[in-house]
């Protein structure tokens, strides 16, 4: 692997772990439930769907949003929220690879020499 597609490598990761990281909390998962359900949602409706002060709501959106798991459109004076259209297909790709190896894998794979 080359300098460059290790950095690139690196940098996908990061992006990764940043959207592993906003999924990371039940409210955010709400959230995203939500805006799975209803595209194009209001920031106030998703307030009251969610149950919890619009303070803490603005903040997992900003953290969904940061992530680009979430797009905001601004329509003064509201903000309508979607989901990213191809924003999780990176995670969903290395889950994908994760369950396939560890199918495969089986359990305990000891390298040769190995007592157990």
């Amino acid at each position: 692997m080359t300098q460059t597609d290790q950095t690139d490598q690196d940098e996908a990761d990061a992006r990764m772990a940043a959207m592993a990281k906003a999924l990371g909390h039940p409210a955010r998962l709400r959230i995203l439930r939500l805006l799975a359900r209803t595209p194009g949602c209001i920031g106030g409706d998703i307030v009251d769907a969610v149950g919890l002060a619009q303070s803490t709501v603005s903040e997992h959106l900003r953290i969904l949003k940061a992530a680009g798991v979430i797009e905001g459109q601004i329509d003064p004076p509201r903000v309508c929220y979607s989901l990213g259209p191809t924003a999780l297909a990176p995670l969903a790709a290395l889950i994908q690879t994760l369950e396939t190896t560890a199918r495969e894998a089986g359990c305990c794979v000891r390298p040769a020499g190995s007592e157990g």
